[in-house]
């Protein structure tokens, strides 16, 4: 049996629990955004890529906060899916670009691709060369060192 409570949710009564069903989410995409934030601030990780992933329905931007949180999470497959995302939704994108290219320093591969991705980030935002240059700069630094 079906019972409409508002144009948002019905409830539905089936063996003894009821259950609500969102029929329109009432959170905007910048909303879910600023939510995913506020749980990542708070460490609380899976809170915050569940909300990033219902922005990521309207935002570009949220793909980078995504690949940010995998990252902060120790999954770096995840990360690199979600920046290469952004990048990919979003090709001026300076930030996705230098994490990516961090993610690639930290794991120490990909890091001729890493260099160009910083170089990128770089000419995408010059104004913060100050982070972008530091990226590029460890970056030629480990490539230096391997062989």
């Amino acid at each position: 049996m079906l019972f409409l409570i508002s144009a948002l949710t019905i409830l539905i009564w089936g063996c003894s629990f009821p259950k609500i069903i969102i029929l329109k989410d009432p959170l905007t995409p910048e909303e879910h955004l600023n939510l995913g934030v506020a749980y990542e601030k708070k460490g609380e990780f899976d809170e915050a890529i569940r909300e990033y992933q219902a922005a990521a329905k309207k935002l570009p931007i949220a793909f980078l906060y995504l690949g940010n949180t995998y990252f902060l999470k120790n999954d770096w497959d995840q990360a690199e899916i979600y920046f290469k995302k952004a990048i990919e939704k979003d090709g001026k994108n300076a930030a996705a670009h230098n994490n990516l290219a961090w993610l690639y320093f930290q794991r120490g591969k990909n890091l001729e691709q890493a260099e160009a991705l910083a170089q990128k980030a770089l000419e995408l935002d010059p104004s913060k060369s100050s982070i972008y240059g530091d990226t590029l700069e460890k970056v030629r630094e480990k490539r230096a060192t391997q062989p």
